[in-house]
């Protein structure tokens, strides 16, 4: 009796060399963590490919294409696939594999009434198998022209490729969902995002969970001047990031105080810049209780004021642990592109403003100086300001 199985294949992983298996294993529990609520699973791995499939034949998760494509989906999310493929398996002789080839076509056919070229792509992993690869393309092709007429072989450009695998059992499938690539999460520690309300933050996050960083996020919140609007959408956000990254803490940080001394006391062009600093060591206190080994920004260079050369290093100065910016390079384009693969753009382009866009300056400091941020930070107690991010009303929301 045929039945669905999903085909996952990996990428960078398959070249880590002696840490392989380190990789491999990592990958395998994040995809049954990923799919846990699609009931009991088999994940089993061949070389550079995994295959998913339910334990017994009741897995209404599996009992449906409509189903399986649901698991399909998530599955090209876990960050280390490259791409997945909803497959048919199946036991039985070549005369089995023509019979259900034929009718897996028709089903394609009905479809995709569109498609009028075709080529075959077999692959025989176990090497009893009678027929080598190319005779089974040729078989399987010239049965498929005996029963679809309207048919024809393009081996260049065709409009759907049926693939055929004969292993341990029998597999047909036509087409792939490509995945995000990268490494498993998990594999190269744990970082805390400064997470906003904007465009860049939620892709620095995914970029950094694309090379297997697990993600915790903070966020500083300054109410009334910033609507709880705002922080929910910072929560939505946190969400979204999460389809990729797995669970992760999310602090917020109530900023209100903190914020108003600082306009009170600091010059308005530097406000951007101590605001900054003090974000930074506030986060970094946070890290470092949570176990993460960097902080992470969703900065590129020269976008804004507090963005070029200087000011960056005039931020820097206060963190002692690294400091990521995945972005630094990137084009706004490439950023918002990467946005709306995700899924975060429209989220993040709701009208609500968060605490870095309610006080900023008209004519900020763009290449602020040692001596500036001296001056700036003169009147301000810096190490209070800290304490009180860390203490007076800090939320952990669990995502």
């Amino acid at each position: 009796m045929a039945s669905n199985v999903i085909l996952a294949r990996m990428g960078e992983v398959t070249l880590k060399g002696l840490n392989r298996g380190k990789f491999e294993n990592q990958l395998k529990v994040n995809l049954r963590y990923r799919l846990r609520n699609f009931g009991k699973l088999s994940i089993t791995q061949s070389q550079s490919r995994i295959w998913i499939e339910a334990k017994s034949e009741d897995n209404p998760a599996f009992a449906g294409e409509e189903a399986a494509q649901e698991i399909l989906t998530a599955v090209t999310q876990v960050f280390g696939i490259v791409s997945a493929s909803l497959a048919l398996k199946f036991e039985g002789d070549f005369d089995v594999i023509v019979k259900e080839a034929i009718a897996y076509v028709d089903k394609l056919l009905q479809e995709h009434p569109e498609y009028k070229t075709f080529k075959v792509e077999s692959k025989r992993g176990n090497k009893q198998f009678p027929l080598s690869s190319p005779e089974i393309c040729t078989e399987v092709g010239g049965n498929i022209l005996d029963n679809f007429p309207q048919l024809s072989v393009d081996v260049h450009n065709p409009d759907f490729i049926l693939n055929v695998e004969i292993r341990d059992y029998n597999y047909l499938y036509s087409g792939k969902v490509m995945g995000h690539r990268g490494l498993p999460v998990g594999t190269a520690g744990k970082g805390m995002l400064l997470l906003s309300g904007g465009i860049d933050s939620p892709v620095a996050g995914y970029m950094m969970a694309s090379r297997g960083m697990q993600i915790d996020a903070v966020y500083f919140h300054s109410f009334p001047y910033t609507s709880e609007q705002a922080k929910q959408k910072v929560v939505d956000l946190a969400k979204i990031v999460s389809r990729f990254s797995g669970k992760m803490n999310l602090y917020v940080v109530n900023f209100t105080k903190i914020q108003l001394d600082m306009v009170k006391n600091s010059p308005e062009d530097m406000i951007t810049i101590t605001m900054r600093r003090v974000m930074l060591q506030i986060a970094e206190e946070l890290a470092k209780k949570s176990g993460c080994k960097c902080l992470i920004t969703g900065e590129s260079l020269g976008q804004v004021a507090s963005q070029t050369l200087e000011a960056i290093n005039i931020t820097n100065e206060v963190a002692t642990l690294p400091v990521l910016r995945p972005l630094i390079g990137i084009d706004k384009q490439e950023t918002c592109d990467i946005s709306r693969r995700i899924g975060a753009f429209e989220t993040s382009i709701l009208p609500y403003e968060d605490c870095c866009t309610v006080f900023v300056a008209k004519h900020p400091k763009t290449h602020p100086s040692h001596k500036d941020i001296e001056n700036a930070e003169s009147k301000l107690d810096i190490k209070a300001m800290v304490e009180m991010g860390l203490n007076e009303g800090l939320e952990i929301i669990e995502i």
